[in-house]
């Protein structure tokens, strides 16, 4: 999916979102799509091979359930997942794609290509099956899973169980950038720490999701499951719109400053006749993924021990401005701390 932009803090202004300009679905959805007409977004997602072997994989062990069988691939992109279907022996595979991507996707001569998105395109029968590449940062980012669940509704039923997991962690290097100011003394003799509360509040004071690669060595608890989606039951477009999520709880293992939370996703494909489901996961423990993690700082960091507690609820929600922006609502209390609650949203 693309990647959202770098945060660029000007001075003075700290934690302060600037005004958005406001615009129509329509409008948001216009932007969308010319964000995947860019060949570069859709080279980092194919270069991503866990993510690609995942789908190439579960789709060839699912051959007894597409062979002779017609295929819908939402948001195709490029077709590379349309001509996995194609080899697990799909009769039809029609690959539906929004942006611009679809003029090179159409090149491709075992599948047609349907351009437009995928609430206004007509197909010409009832397909068996979908597949689709949904998943946005956080699980939730870009909103396109609204759009897999209306060709569900229409077509046909997809298959598949996503759970979203949550962690406290620490980052050294952000700790080493926050106690930076205080340590300047000791290497030139002048005290100039005055600026240490600015930089905490530009680097965990504002309310921006950010996106990056964890290490294992950074988690500060078993990573807990809050928020699952079956896809196969209905209900689903109503559970978006109001807010998917949960409470949770867990104990920290060690000593270390809490910056925040991490959060990924879990996705179970079926696995077929005869294999066992497989697992595609943005958790710091498996193998790096261009999703990398979603990250949520708290206003300051906060000292925990061995086993000290941690909970509250997290709450995935479309933004107020932009439905295809994911926004989070974060309530925690660590230890013997007051509850405090944060509202989050990812940058365009």
């Amino acid at each position: 999916m693309s990647q959202p932009k770098k945060r660029k803090l000007e001075s003075g202004s700290a934690g302060v979102a600037p005004e958005r300009p406001r615009r129509t679905k329509r409008e948001w959805d216009q932007l969308y799509y010319q964000c995947y007409s860019d060949v570069s977004v859709h080279e980092e997602m194919i270069a991503d091979r866990v993510r690609t072997d995942a789908y190439r994989l579960s789709i060839l062990r699912n051959w007894a359930a597409l062979r002779g069988k017609s295929v819908l691939d939402v948001g195709a992109g490029t077709g590379l997942l349309s001509i996995f279907c194609a080899q697990a022996g799909a009769r039809r595979v029609y690959a539906v794609e929004g942006s611009a991507i679809w003029q090179q996707a159409r090149e491709l001569d075992r599948v047609p290509v349907l351009p437009g998105p995928v609430e206004t395109v007509e197909l010409p029968e009832q397909v068996d099956a979908i597949v689709s590449e949904w998943m946005g940062y956080g699980l939730l980012h870009e909103s396109m899973l609204s759009s897999v669940l209306h060709a569900r509704t229409k077509r046909s039923s997809p298959a598949g169980l996503c759970r979203a997991l949550h962690s406290p962690i620490s980052d050294q290097m952000l700790e080493w950038r926050l106690g930076f100011w205080s340590q300047v003394k000791q290497h030139y003799g002048v005290d100039i720490s005055c600026p240490e509360g600015f930089a905490t509040r530009c680097l965990v004071g504002h309310s921006e999701i950010v996106v990056q690669g964890l290490s294992g060595e950074d988690v500060l608890a078993r990573p807990l499951r809050f928020a699952q989606l079956d896809l196969s039951r209905a209900g689903r477009e109503q559970e978006l719109e109001a807010g998917v999520g949960g409470r949770f709880r867990s104990s920290c293992c060690g000593s270390a400053p809490m910056l925040g939370f991490a959060f990924g996703f879990q996705v179970t494909f079926p696995g077929g006749e005869s294999e066992k489901p497989l697992v595609l996961s943005t958790s710091p423990f498996h193998p790096a993924t261009h999703w990398k993690q979603v990250l949520l700082y708290l206003n300051e960091p906060v000292q925990v021990e061995q086993d000290t507690d941690v909970s509250g609820e997290i709450t995935l929600l479309p933004s107020r401005d932009n439905p295809r922006r994911v926004r989070v609502l974060l309530r925690c209390k660590v230890g013997d701390q007051e509850e405090k609650t944060k509202d989050f949203a990812m940058e365009d």
